[in-house]
């Protein structure tokens, strides 16, 4: 039944906290927050969680180990990892790691679009993405001075590296956009847009004639 599990961050994520024995819904949300694993798995919306372990569990990667009563709170349950769900994690981990996915974020959707907006409009988005970025990386060099000082080893550490190492590499883009934005060096105009939409009909046109 594990392999019509599909695989996905969330999902890894309950499997890997589960390793570590029976825990609740709550509990794995509020570990994924206090370990700064958030960063890298979304668990803002707790509906998403039980999806997930929903899915988990009918896949039989999950069990149900009991069930918490408490006149001061709803009623809990509590879910182990089976067998297959500790096998599942390690080959969907080693997976994960080593096959870059083809995945659809929506920036860079929103790039291959934005022709729609007039070079002005653009600059200004991208001003206000590049001073979230800033506030982005400001945080990420405090986290790191706060684990360094309670000293957090590295390898806890590797996936607040690759994601400051990311958003570096995206605000070097960003700031070499704005640059030729701000200098006119990148430039477009609704008259030009509809003249590249002409040219490029009419090879379109001629591609589909030729033999």
């Amino acid at each position: 039944m594990s392999a019509a599990v599909r695989r996905s961050p969330l999902a890894l994520a309950v499997l890997a906290l589960l390793r570590n024995g029976p825990m609740h819904p709550y509990q794995m949300q509020v570990l994924i927050r206090e370990w700064a694993k958030d960063q890298v798995v979304n668990v803002q919306q707790r509906t998403s969680l039980y999806r997930t372990i929903e899915r988990l569990h009918s896949g039989g990667l999950v069990s149900v180990h009991a069930t918490e009563r408490d006149q001061q709170r709803p009623e809990r349950t509590v879910y182990a990892i089976t067998p297959a769900g500790a096998a599942q994690v390690l080959t969907w981990l080693s997976d994960m790691l080593a096959t870059p996915a083809r995945e659809f974020p929506e920036f860079p959707a929103a790039v291959s679009f934005l022709v729609l907006l007039p070079p002005e409009g653009v600059q200004e988005a991208l001003e206000r993405r590049r001073a979230a970025l800033a506030a982005d990386l400001a945080r990420y060099a405090a986290d790191q001075a706060e684990a360094d000082g309670m000293g957090v080893p590295r390898v806890f550490l590797l996936e607040v590296e690759l994601v400051r190492a990311v958003t570096v590499a995206e605000l070097d883009w960003v700031d070499n956009v704005l640059a030729d934005l701000r200098s006119g060096a990148l430039h477009w105009s609704e008259e030009w847009l509809q003249e590249m939409g002409r040219q490029f009909d009419e090879r379109l046109g001629d591609d589909v004639l030729s033999p």
